[in-house]
């Protein structure tokens, strides 16, 4: 039986063991299944593929998929124009990795999510010397806030601000990079849900829980257990996927006053490490599976 082929792309510039290690095991899912799964470097592809060339990849063995690790959103933008099928393609990646896309992107699928209002733009020699328009976000959100650049991964670069003196040192701080208020979900202060996501299935999910932290995340000291979602809570779930277009992802829900789901983030390369040490399912096995059934007949 012949093995498929296919990649694996990755940043250049990672050096942490933490993505080693889903690189390693995404090879090793795609080696049980018959396929190769060869990993490209985006600071490896960038110069080969020039613009504009014709007969580029013509050198080289065609894959029959990209597993797009990365969010060099160009170069997965380069490759689609060159006719490859991309897990998870461009659009997806770029919405999902700027946090006021993915809640424009959502706001009209009656998915609940907090109270936002997205920062007003700003420039880099501008930074906001007049904070005045903060009133109106106070008189709508209240405190405590949260503040979240929309860049950022792990839980970092989010804030909870008790009040107007600490929103305006955050305000500063931040200078000119995008970033949205939020609405504060006291009740699930320090507590979420991740559901893995693969297509419109749930592979595997996790309550995760920090007794002195309002953010969840294990990178910041969390706790983890094996869950099972609840109807409301997958009905989100699949809802994200199928708005945003997404083949995986780790959706990240909070638990309204009454136990009701509330949308925190999607992470549309969500790392699975984890979730395998809480639940013993590898999900990368779920991915590479899932990639090979739809790029068959592509």
């Amino acid at each position: 039986m012949k093995k498929a082929y296919a990649w694996l792309v990755v940043n250049g510039f990672i050096e942490s063991e933490k993505f080693r290690q889903i690189f390693s095991w995404l090879v090793e899912a795609a080696e049980r299944q018959q396929c190769i799964l060869e990993i490209k470097t985006n600071t490896q592809l960038l110069p080969e593929l020039v613009l504009g060339e014709e007969g580029l990849l013509t050198g080289c063995r065609r894959p029959q998929f990209v597993i797009f690790w990365d969010k060099d959103v160009r170069l997965a933008r380069l490759l689609e124009k060159l006719g490859l099928r991309l897990f998870n393609c461009a659009q997806s990646i770029e919405i999902c990795d700027d946090k006021a896309r993915t809640h424009l992107e959502l706001s009209d699928q009656k998915i609940r999510m907090p109270k936002t209002v997205i920062a007003p733009k700003t420039f880099r020699m501008e930074g906001y010397p007049n904070l005045d328009f903060l009133q109106q976000i106070e008189s709508r959100l209240g405190f405590p806030m949260v503040v979240k650049e929309c860049y950022g991964s792990f839980g970092q670069q989010v804030w909870l601000l008790p009040n107007e003196k600490e929103l305006s040192d955050c305000l500063r701080g931040i200078q000119n990079r995008p970033f949205l208020f939020q609405e504060y979900i006291a009740a699930s202060r320090g507590s979420d849900i991740r559901i893995q996501m693969v297509g419109t299935e749930a592979v595997a999910a996790m309550h995760r829980y920090h007794a002195h932290d309002f953010r969840a995340n294990i990178t910041n000291g969390g706790s983890m257990e094996a869950c099972q979602p609840n109807d409301a809570q997958l009905k989100m779930a699949k809802k994200v996927m199928e708005t945003l277009k997404l083949d995986f992802a780790g959706v990240d829900i909070l638990f309204g006053e009454h136990g009701e789901p509330v949308l925190c983030e999607v992470n549309s390369n969500a790392h699975f490490i984890n979730i395998w040490k809480c639940t013993g399912v590898n999900v990368a096995d779920a991915i590479v599976a899932y990639c090979l059934r739809n790029s068959k007949n592509e």
